[in-house]
């Protein structure tokens, strides 16, 4: 995962930008849920094939996405801001399949569809993993600042962004780009399915 790197190199510059926002008094959930608000703007963008205009929206989503942990660390991290970010972070990743496929149905149906089915199967078994990691302390000391234990894979948020974006780049080869990746997150899915149930058998 490419996400544990580029964290270390965008922190200082995230908390930079962060400083303004709290002293302004605005929370970090503010920030998450102004950044989905812009995110889901893009929907309608891309079904009107405005793609300049969805994939800035994608991006400001994103910088918002960062930008809400940086406020967080800087006043105070919460479990309840953590459910929040992650529930429409996933919300929002879904929501940009769905319009491609609402955007051309007969061409992007299918491969839309099959990259929505792979998003809850990585979706699926990182939460439940991190419900069993929380209960038995399992500690992720790539990511000590979560809210919730976050797993590996060839699919997360970083390429997930990239995958939005390539969508946005290059929409006529939709199809092509959402087969591939739905390859890599199915791979993830399993991953994190055995090496999950191998980590949680042992400690019966």
């Amino acid at each position: 995962m490419i996400d544990p790197l580029l964290n270390k190199i965008f922190r200082p510059s995230l908390a930079l930008a962060a400083q303004p926002l709290v002293r302004l008094g605005i929370s970090a959930n503010q920030v998450t849920v102004v950044g989905f608000v812009i995110g889901m703007l893009a929907v309608p963008a891309i079904i009107a094939e405005y793609f300049d205009l969805a994939l800035l929206l994608i991006l400001l989503n994103r910088l918002s996405d960062g930008l809400d942990g940086a406020v967080a660390r800087q006043t105070h991290t919460t479990d309840a801001g953590g459910f929040l970010d992650i529930s429409l972070d996933f919300i929002f990743y879904s929501a940009i399949v769905f319009a491609f496929i609402v955007s051309h149905p007969q061409q992007n149906a299918l491969a839309g569809s099959l990259l929505m089915l792979s998003f809850t199967a990585t979706g699926s078994c990182f939460l439940a993993f991190a419900i069993m990691a929380s209960k038995h302390n399992i500690d992720n000391p790539q990511y000590p600042n979560k809210s919730m234990h976050y797993m590996g894979g060839l699919a997360e948020g970083f390429e997930t962004i990239v995958v939005l974006c390539l969508f946005c780049l290059f929409p006529e080869n939709f199809v092509f780009i959402a087969l591939v990746y739905t390859a890599a997150c199915f791979i993830t899915a399993a991953v994190r399915i055995f090496s999950g149930y191998q980590t949680l058998n042992k400690l019966k």
